[in-house]
């Protein structure tokens, strides 16, 4: 395996932001992962397992240590003989997330067709309980696969192992920086039917002219994507709004209590959605951090310097060109500070940020 030197990290992510990793190389097997930390350990050098770059935020400094980028790839269905109902892919952390997708729609499989369009990789997806539109892959997850730091072995998790919350795991919370995933084992349903809950969805799929009664995957992951779009959320080529790290601030989890002393301090009730599974989450909702922004003053379009809001969607932050990692913290900042004084809610930032 190759370790190269000083490596640019800005490209390899979609903010298209930050310094160089003094070190850098890429995992295409387990024994290279195995490899990199064994190097790291040696020399004293911190560890950072990249995958798509898409929920990432690099310093301007960039990152001191060695930054391993896993491209382990491969997807091998296997069909359940205890539940012939059922069909878990054995996923490459590496493959992409998005083509993952649609290898699972084009085999008429269930359970994540929501998720279509979202960037990065098969390995990051357990990290954050990447979720969209009435879905998490907390619900599919079968099992995981990784390579613990801290004892050099391969180990493997139950999805009921991974300590699954809203937008969190074992490997984002307990264990962060512990174990590089290597595969990733998700249980989908064929011939299952699709997830259609959210009325942004709904509406695009009538607006598609699909089959309000049973529309199907491939039909729900096509609107799923032109939301998306239209949010500024899809990675297309050439538009400005998706020089982003897709949601910049988590959906704020809140007691009911709070949300009619919004309603009253304001008088204008904020949206809410169900918290989710979980004790943690027992008699709290959801408030789109979306709806805390623009109440607290900030609008699509709305700029500091070279970073900005996506004239798309008020949680999405850009780079407009030339922004630095500072730019973006320092636009950041200020959206956080006049949430929490109009609102009492302290946004949590949603990309990783390194070298900082």
């Amino acid at each position: 395996m190759r370790i190269e030197e000083n490596r640019v990290l800005g490209p390899l992510t979609t903010l298209g932001i930050g310094g160089p990793a003094r070190w850098f190389a890429e995992a295409a097997s387990e024994e290279d992962v195995a490899e990199a930390a064994a190097w790291a350990g040696e020399r004293g050098k911190e560890l950072f397992v990249l995958g798509g770059g898409s929920n990432l935020l690099v310093s301007d400094a960039g990152f001191g240590g060695l930054v391993l980028r896993v491209a382990l790839r491969g997807i091998t269905p296997i069909d359940g003989a205890d539940e012939p109902e059922t069909r878990v892919y054995q996923t490459g952390a590496g493959e992409d997330w998005d083509g993952f997708v649609e290898r699972a729609i084009e085999d008429n499989c269930a359970g994540i067709e929501c998720l279509a369009g979202i960037p990065g990789t098969a390995g990051g997806t357990p990290v954050q309980n990447v979720g969209a539109y009435g879905q998490e892959v907390a619900s599919a997850i079968e099992r995981v696969r990784a390579f613990d730091l801290k004892h050099h072995v391969f180990v493997e998790f139950a999805g009921a192992e991974c300590g699954f919350a809203y937008r969190r795991s074992r490997f984002n919370t307990a264990d962060r920086g512990r174990y590089v995933v290597t595969r990733v084992d998700y249980r989908l349903a064929p011939g299952g039917a699709p997830t259609v809950r959210y009325a942004d969805l709904q509406k695009a799929l009538a607006e598609r002219g699909a089959e309000a009664a049973l529309p199907s995957l491939s039909e729900v992951a096509a609107a799923v994507r032109q939301v998306r779009q239209a949010k500024g959320m899809l990675l297309v080529e050439g538009e400005a709004d998706c020089r982003s790290a897709g949601s910049f601030f988590k959906n704020p989890v809140v007691s009911e209590e709070l949300v009619k002393a919004i309603a009253a301090a304001g008088g204008k009730e904020p949206p809410r959605f169900p918290a989710g599974a979980g004790q943690e989450s027992a008699g709290r909702v959801k408030i789109p951090a979306a709806w805390l922004i623009e109440h607290a003053g900030f609008s699509k379009g709305y700029r500091k310097g070279s970073a900005g809001i996506s004239s798309r969607h008020t949680l999405a932050l850009v780079n407009l060109g030339g922004a630095t990692a500072d730019d973006v913290l320092a636009l950041a900042r200020e959206i956080g500070t006049a949430v929490e004084r109009r609102f009492g809610i302290g946004l949590e930032m949603e990309p990783v940020c390194i070298g900082f």
